[in-house]
């Protein structure tokens, strides 16, 4: 399990670095060679810094009240900022005043929770408009990266196979990627059958924007945008400030 440990981890990337610059810049001399050495190694002017440990205090957890702000929260007990964003992103109680959800970028650190901000009010809007009948996609989350897509598509695929309540939620991953082709929501799979995914428009669509460009433009894409016409609510981008340069222009 040493390599789940940042100091053994700094240690090797050091030893793998040294080893690098050593060969790079093999002096003839030994004592030159090791003056190098001495000075990459140096606590105080080497090349090396830390490891660092940066202590944090914990997140804020959420007022009470917050379940006033979806109809489904599976017993989740969110971050301060999480329910911020379920206030802002629920679709519980839209009128004319709000009619629609409110965009919302939310910026944390690494585990925080930012992916349940925007997911549980997704899935509370998909039960609701699901028990009024809309068919269609409700919600698109866009990723810069397949791996990403498909790491979350796993996890999405857990939450709704392991919770009665979610049983009936269809979501899909629509990919470049070859891979098996699942025609329903499976524990470690989401639908990837593009047929079924043109034949009836899942409630949830994972993809990446390249993807999304292309599903926008081929006519046999376009039953999944007749039949969620009506209906799409979301679109999320998630790790939205990769999206620079001329590819966030693209975006």
């Amino acid at each position: 399990m040493s390599e789940l440990l940042p100091v053994s981890q700094a240690e090797s990337l050091r030893a793998s670095l040294l080893e690098y610059l050593k060969t790079t810049f093999a002096l003839a001399d030994n004592d030159m060679q090791a003056a190098l050495e001495e000075f990459l190694q140096s606590p105080e002017h080497g090349l090396f810094r830390g490891p660092y440990v940066r202590l944090r205090l914990p997140f804020r957890p959420a007022q009470d009240g917050w379940r006033d702000t979806l109809d489904w929260d599976g017993d989740f007990q969110p971050y301060g900022h999480q329910a911020a964003a379920f206030a802002r992103l629920s679709s519980v109680g839209l009128d004319a005043q709000r009619p629609r959800p409110l965009p919302t970028l939310v910026t944390t650190g690494t585990g925080s929770g930012k992916t349940e901000a925007f997911l549980y009010p997704i899935i509370d809007h998909v039960l609701r408009t699901q028990r009024a009948g809309l068919t269609g996609t409700k919600a698109i989350v866009l990723y810069p990266m397949n791996a990403l897509a498909n790491d979350q598509a796993q996890r999405l695929a857990r939450m709704i196979t392991g919770n009665p309540d979610l049983g009936g939620i269809t979501a899909a991953l629509f990919t470049g990627q070859d891979g098996p082709q699942r025609s329903k929501v499976m524990p470690d799979s989401l639908i990837t059958s593009r047929d079924v995914i043109r034949d009836t428009a899942p409630d949830i669509l994972l993809t990446n924007y390249k993807m999304l460009d292309q599903m926008l433009l081929r006519e046999p894409d376009a039953n999944i945008w007749a039949q969620s016409a009506h209906s799409l609510q979301y679109l999320v981008l998630d790790e939205f400030h990769t999206y620079d340069g001329a590819q966030g222009s693209d975006v």
